[in-house]
């Protein structure tokens, strides 16, 4: 390797010379399919304590990214990895020749390749794979960041997600995360009889939730449509229709801005169960939470802000009206003269609207004096009526809703009800959201008559839950950014200098094979 590194460009250039070398000479760089034996992860659990210095019999074709290469004189170690795992390769000029050495040795780092050897370990016991043949699967044609620093922008880092989860152990880690929770959610639902459905992103109007949504148009039908910014309507007219548990995992789609907590595109959890209440919603979501945990991680202990959380149940439970009075010092409630609660916003600077109630203004001097004290986790209970149109009335005090939030870390996690059934009721909440959003109101919304004429065919109790699944992974994985457990999270578009610079930085990272670190031999 020279002291000055190759442009990108430079690099890919001389990868394309070799992709045409190869074809002159026969050879298809990319070829249709290679068949393995194993994956590498299986591979491990065939053999996971296997005596240093062992060679086995066992005769295995598999095949993944390149990684690390070091070139020994005769020998050359190497690090693939696949989806399951990562195996050193072990590639000796007395077992493949000196041609297949020196061809084995022009591979380059991020290439696919497939292989063909015999199980063994080294003599510090590193489980291998003793190469007699190998093919080359895909030449890749741009270079691997630095393995020990990946992708240093972070906007780079998830607009191209494909290269930091390439490089970057923790990233992989994370998601790894995020898919064995979507699978637990998947399976604890199903053992208590939850059926999965599906439900329309394209709506006529928005609904279940306070959000402004994003506008689309049908042009073959001339109508105006949003994206979905809830689940929750269409899930509670199939309790209409008659199944008495539902549940959906999808994306909502709300035209708000980016922060570590919001994306625009997220996945949710929403859950409704016929003939329960929101006191049966709260076991559900502590049991479903801690089970999450459990199976992501193997235990119900995670770490947020350097403190360990336990989620295993029971959860602390406490009104909203108690959890003011015991973070903030005063007491609060939907029942009081407006001007009153006015006076409270004024004293911890709330800003507030001249057309918010005192349930509204309740809400928020709790979001500003009390959430974010609350690591959790906790059940709040008991919201305004004002604020919860979809929650049905509290069965002790009209003012209230049944109605709860999961709070952990000081964030909310999730949100449940005792659903509001009273077709009549519903109609006035609607009304009452239809003014606000007359009033200019972005995230309030119009009546939404077929729902109400489906409730009105009968919407026997129910209990309803909604779960942010990017916040829940966010929590068990102990990451701090949305951003981090989202794929492809939305970002902002990439400017041409910062093109530029990406091109001198992938320069400057660019590590010939030759200096990678040493696998253990």
């Amino acid at each position: 390797m020279t002291d000055t590194p190759e442009r990108p460009t430079d690099e890919r250039t001389r990868r394309l010379e070799k992709v045409e070398s190869m074809r002159a000479a026969g050879i298809e760089p990319y070829p249709v399919r290679f068949d393995r034996s194993t994956t590498i992860g299986a591979l491990r659990e065939k053999f996971p304590d296997l005596e240093a210095g062992t060679e086995t019999d066992e005769v295995v074709r598999v095949a993944g990214r390149l990684l690390l290469l070091r070139r020994q004189g005769k020998l050359t170690f190497a690090t693939m990895r696949d989806g399951s795992g990562a195996v050193q390769l072990f590639v000796s000029e007395a077992e493949i020749g000196i041609d297949g050495h020196n061809d084995f040795d022009a591979l380059d780092l991020g290439d696919w390749v497939g292989v063909e050897g015999v199980v063994m370990t080294t003599r510090k016991g590193e489980l291998s794979v003793k190469v007699r043949s190998f093919q080359l699967l895909a030449k890749a044609l741009r270079p691997l960041p630095d393995k020990w620093h990946g992708l240093s922008d972070v906007d780079t880092r998830f607009r191209q997600r494909y290269v930091d989860l390439i490089v970057n152990e923790e990233a992989r880690r994370v998601f790894e995360i995020r898919f064995k929770v979507m699978a637990a959610i998947r399976d604890y639902l199903g053992s208590l009889g939850f059926i999965e459905v599906e439900t329309p992103v394209l709506h006529d109007q928005a609904g279940g939730a306070a959000a402004r949504p994003f506008l689309t148009h049908h042009n073959a039908l001339d109508m105006d449509l949003v994206l979905r910014i809830a689940l929750e309507l269409h899930l509670k007219r199939l309790i209409v229709a008659g199944f008495d548990k539902v549940y959906e995992m999808g994306r909502v789609f709300r035209n708000e801005g980016l922060s570590t907590r919001h994306n625009p595109e997220f996945t949710m959890l929403e859950l409704y169960e016929a003939f329960v209440d929101y006191g049966e919603m709260m076991t559900l979501t502590e049991e479903l939470v801690a089970h999450c945990a459990m199976v992501a991680l193997g235990t119900t202990q995670v770490i947020h802000d350097g403190e360990t959380l336990e989620l295993a149940p029971p959860w602390r439970r406490v009104t909203l009206r108690d959890a003011i009075i015991e973070h903030a010092g005063v007491d609060v409630h939907p029942s009081m003269p407006v001007e009153e609660v006015r006076v409270l916003c004024d004293k911890f600077e709330v800003p507030y609207e001249k057309s918010w109630g005192s349930g509204k203004l309740m809400l928020e001097i709790y979001e500003k004096t009390t959430e974010h004290k609350l690591v959790g986790p906790v059940f709040v209970l008991d919201y305004p009526r004002e604020v919860s149109p979809l929650a049905r009335v509290h069965r002790d005090d009209s003012t209230l809703t049944e109605r709860f939030e999961a709070i952990i870390g000081g964030r909310e996690l999730a949100n449940a009800f005792s659903e509001l059934n009273d077709p009549v009721d519903q109609r006035e909440r609607f009304e009452a959201q239809a003014q606000l959003q007359a009033d200019g109101d972005a995230e309030a919304h119009g009546v939404d008559e077929d729902y109400l004429r489906a409730i009105e065919y009968g919407l026997p109790p129910t209990g309803g839950l909604g779960i942010g699944i990017d916040r829940l992974v966010m929590l068990i994985a102990g990451v701090a950014s949305i951003r981090e457990v989202i794929l492809f999270p939305q970002s902002r578009p990439e400017r041409p200098e910062a093109i530029r610079a990406l091109a001198v930085e992938d320069a400057e990272s660019d590590i010939d094979s030759d200096t990678e670190s040493t696998p253990t031999s």
